[in-house]
Parts: structure tokens; sequence; C-alpha cells
């Protein structure tokens, strides 16, 4: 099977989550990284591209996007993972050329970046992925496909909470500079970070859409323009009911994500820091571990696990199965057909929902916490 041809905006040497792309591009050996414009200045960029031995390296993305394009042997696919104020335009350019787009979330920093961004996808022949990467763990695609199949039965309750410590302070450190700036972050801080990959789980597993919600966020650090701390309650479709916790400030936590979830059946449970295991507890029952791989793991999380149960598979191979989707679905489109069912990755309607969730977050909080809709 040809190797997809991937090119990749942002991610230069100093950049962590660059580096993630390129190791999930790889793992399944569906990838060959070939060109870049790896960062804002030239001089960066041509290091960058020199230090990872590409064959092409351009000084920014629109001369890239040009250029690619008119290669016979140009990328068929760019990651990119700039700040979220870039992700509209450099996607707009690559889109308008048809090739194809796996860009980082949040989606946008505004959200009429975010409507302008999904007019560009409808009006181009390219896909267009999120990776919203937690949506690639097989117990995630366990506990859908348990949800899906009426295990819990009807959803009552949805409680989702992503905790980090790591702006507890005001640090001087790359990652922390763009992401407290509205300008290149946008207007939500932690909300926008983290409560979007909550927001996005939450809607993943259930399969509900949240209708309106009710945000109290806080900026506790002095001096800090977006919000660092996130309470907010929410309402989906269908009446259920569910709170959603972000926080960079709450010492003791790494990356907290956790997920629980209640029907009038039973519930599921499943943390992505212990990612391998998903809690099932059917009402009257006692509770039950489903391990990945392992006896009560269905088809869903299977096609997506590597290695025999009781061997760790974790962030970067669901960041891996996220890209790995979205090489079944552009070596389809490259053949005039649609992927199988069972290719399922985040889309840029996804992309849209988390900006509006956003907005709506900050939305409410400066009216004290008011229900607004999404």
């Amino acid at each position: 099977m040809a190797r997809i041809k991937l090119g990749m905006v942002g991610g230069g040497n100093d950049a962590f989550i660059g580096g993630v792309h390129r190791i999930a591009s790889r793992i399944d050996d569906r990838y060959e990284l070939v060109a870049g414009a790896l960062s804002s200045t030239p001089e960066k960029s041509r290091a960058s591209g020199e230090a990872l031995g590409l064959p092409r390296v351009y000084d920014d993305y629109k001369t890239m996007a040009i250029r690619e394009a008119r290669r016979k042997d140009g990328i068929d696919a760019v990651a990119i993972v700039t700040p979220n104020h870039v992700h509209y335009a450099a996607a707009r350019e690559f889109l308008k050329r048809g090739i194809h787009v796996i860009c980082d979330k949040s989606l946008t920093s505004t959200l009429s970046d975010a409507k302008k961004l999904v007019k560009a996808v409808e009006a181009s022949d390219a896909l267009f992925i999120l990776t919203h990467n937690y949506t690639g763990y097989p117990m995630v695609r366990q506990a859908q496909a348990m949800v899906a199949a009426g295990d819990i039965g009807k959803i009552r309750v949805v409680q989702v909470e992503y905790p980090q410590d790591w702006l507890t302070r005001q640090e001087d450190f790359k990652q922390a500079e763009w992401r407290t700036d509205p300008a290149r972050s946008g207007a939500g801080g932690s909300t926008g970070d983290i409560g979007t990959h909550a927001h996005n789980l939450a809607r993943f597993i259930t399969g509900l859409e949240v209708e309106s919600l009710a945000a109290d966020l806080d900026a506790f650090v002095p001096g800090r323009q977006v919000d660092d701390n996130g309470h907010v309650m929410l309402r989906f479709t269908g009446g259920a009911k569910g709170m959603l916790w972000c926080s960079q400030v709450a010492p003791g936590n790494e990356n907290a994500l956790r997920i629980r979830v209640y029907g009038d059946k039973g519930g599921i449970e499943w943390a992505q820091e212990d990612p391998n295991y998903l809690w099932f507890t059917p009402f009257g029952e006692p509770k039950r571990l489903i391990t990945r791989n392992g006896a009560g793991a269905g088809d869903a999380a299977a096609r997506l696990s590597r290695i025999p149960p009781g061997h760790p598979e974790g962030y970067l191979e669901g960041f891996a199965n996220i890209y790995s989707e979205a090489a079944e679905a552009i070596t389809a489109a490259q053949d005039g057909k649609s992927a199988a069912p069972e290719v399922v990755y985040p889309d840029i309607y996804d992309g849209l929902r988390g900006v509006e969730f956003v907005d709506a977050c900050v939305r409410s909080s400066k009216r004290n916490g008011a229900w607004v809709t999404l």
C-alpha cells in the first residue's frame, strides 16, 4: 500500500504537539512526511526542516500550498499543528487546492473563523480531519458501542472532567505563552484547550448534543486573560443532564480526563490515565471491568488495538488511530470511494461544535452563569 505524502504546517523543533503528530503518523506506516512550513519565521522553519531531514521546506504555508499543489509528487494531505488562530487561514489555502487537511484542535480561535472554515470544507473536494485524539482510544470506542447498543439504557446523567495543574502559577514557557493569549488561543483558556476535549468525548460516547449550558469561568492566576478553571452545567438532547469541569490550576492532576455516563439500566466509567480499562455496572449487579482486547471487549475496540491485553496502549496510539482512520478515508477518496462505515474520525462539524461550546461558556459566564443555547 502506497504511503500518503504528508506535509506539516507548524510543529518545529521546539513544539511539543508537532512531535506527537509526526510519531502518530508513523506508527502504522501509512504516511511519509515530505514537506513543511514548520515555524513562523523562515529561519526557524529551515532549521527545523533540516533537523527532520525533510526534502522540501517552505518559508510560509501559502507558498507551500501553492507549490505542492503544482507538483506531480506533491503532498496528499497536510497536518496543521499551529496555535489556534492560524488554523483557518492555513487550512483554507490547502482545502481550496484539493489537499486533505488533518488539523489539531481547537478548530479555530473564533466562532466566526470556525463558520468560515466549515464553508471552505464544504466547498472543497478534500477531507477535513480534526485530531480529538481521545476518540481514538479503543475503550472509548467500546464505550460508544455499548451506549449505542442500549447496554446502559436511556441516558440520564453525564459527568465529565479534565483537570490539570501545569498552569497553577504564571510560568514563562512557550506552551503557556500562546495558550493563555486570547489573540492566539481564543476567548477560552482551559475551556478551549481541554474543555473542548471533555465536551467532545461526552458527545462522542453518548451520541447526544449539548443544547444549552450554564458556565462559571475563572482566571485564578492574577493577570491571566483567559479562564484557567471552568464549571459548566449541561443540558443534552433527549433530556439528559450533565456537568463538565475543566481546570489547569488543580495541583495533583496531570491529564485526568474522566467520564461517567449513567442510564436507566446501568453506568460506564472511563479514565484517560488508565485508558485500557472500562468499568460497566448493570443496575443491581456487580461492577464489571472490561479490558482492552480482553474478555467482553467488542469489535469496535479490537479494530483499533495493536497488541494483546495487559500491554498498555495510550496517548500516542490514540493519536495514531485517528491518523490511520484518516488514512483509510483519504485512500478511499483517492480511489473515488467512501470509507467503510466503521472508519470514524472527528470532522469539521465536531470542530464547530467545540468552538460553539467555548463561545457559549464565555457568554454564559459573562452573564453570571445564565443558561445560554449553543
